[in-house]
């Protein structure tokens, strides 16, 4: 983001300040205080067994997509059950009720998120919300864990592969989480988050179809194991990534995230990315409600049933003077 740029993203904050004061309980409003520091970048820093990890696990799941002709039809049913469980583990958990508290949630939905965001096998919610965290407060620059700016390879895939850079680390030890910690089922779930994952993530994918309609295991270990989770992986990153690179920009135009509809078909709704880095604590993370957004359908249910309520949301007078103020001209309702 350029200097001008960030003069332009800190006024439009200063002119819906009272309305992000109100609804933003977190550490989520871009900083621009922040300064990257002059000088050489440090090294990169290769970590060998993530990208050793990683190699395996998309062999494993191109191996899976081999085994799918061989698949019965339940287990493939089987499978996206555990894609859409697992994508709600991380959009509708640690994403919009952890990340950003944009709705509360009830003790059974939180611990249901809760187990979904294992099955996800993306960090723990703690982990997880306080990097998120970090990204929104310093997007695009160097204490954002993923910026894009380094192109999209590092956006998606490539900063798992090296060390943080130190200016995230620093900045996400001094975020305020007490929010976190004071949530029962996120430190539970962070004390036991590797047993969670070997069970949710691998052991309950495969055993269900072997048990229940005589799936091989091999067939069960790939297809809704291997093949779903790095499925789910990739679009989540593709919101890094792609999400930042490619679309438009009709909420403001001085941010790299843009408005991607691949981008939110694969992952359940969070494409709409100018808009929500433009009004992060809106729970629908778009303005046109559940038009791609599988997560804000499944929220609006939750709310509906009793189990989740007060999500928060962007008055359409907003909405509508922001375009007019920083959008790009893009802008199409509906």
């Amino acid at each position: 983001m350029t200097e001008t740029e960030t003069r332009n993203h800190h006024a439009d904050k200063q002119q819906t300040g009272g309305a992000m004061a109100e609804t933003s309980t977190v550490e989520d409003v871009f900083d621009d205080t922040y300064a990257e520091k002059e000088g050489p970048k440090p090294p990169r820093m290769l970590v060998w067994r993530n990208i050793t990890l990683m190699t395996i696990l998309h062999v494993g799941a191109l191996y899976g997509l081999i085994l799918i002709p061989s698949a019965s039809v339940s287990t493939l049913a089987w499978s996206a059950v555990c894609y859409l469980i697992s994508a709600l583990g991380v959009t509708a958990g640690a994403h919009r009720l952890w990340s950003h508290r944009s709705y509360k949630a009830s003790f059974p939905l939180r611990v249901f998120l809760a187990l979904a965001n294992s099955m996800a096998f993306q960090n723990d919610i703690y982990e997880w919300a306080r990097d998120h965290r970090v990204h929104h407060k310093y997007s695009e620059t160097d204490a954002d864990p993923h910026n894009a700016t380094r192109g999209f390879f590092f956006a998606h895939i490539g900063w798992l592969m090296v060390r943080k850079h130190p200016d995230v680390i620093e900045k996400g030890r001094k975020l305020e989480l007490s929010d976190l910690k004071a949530d029962k089922v996120v430190m539970f779930q962070r004390r036991h988050y590797k047993l969670s994952v070997v069970i949710l993530c691998f052991l309950v994918p495969m055993l269900v179809p072997w048990y229940f309609w005589g799936e091989s295991l091999a067939v069960g270990y790939f297809i809704p194991g291997l093949l779903r989770y790095t499925v789910v992986l990739n679009a989540t990153w593709l919101v890094n990534s792609a999400a930042h690179i490619w679309g438009n920009r009709p909420y403001d135009k001085n941010i790299n995230p843009r408005e991607n509809p691949l981008v939110a078909f694969s992952a359940i709704g969070e494409g709409f990315h100018n808009y929500h880095h433009t009004f992060p604590f809106d729970y629908a993370t778009s303005e046109f409600g559940c038009k791609l957004n599988l997560t804000t359908a499944f929220i609006d249910l939750m709310c509906f049933l009793g189990l989740a309520k007060d999500p928060k949301r962007v008055t359409k007078e907003m909405i509508s003077a922001r375009i007019q103020r920083t959008g790009d001209g893009s802008y199409k309702s509906g």
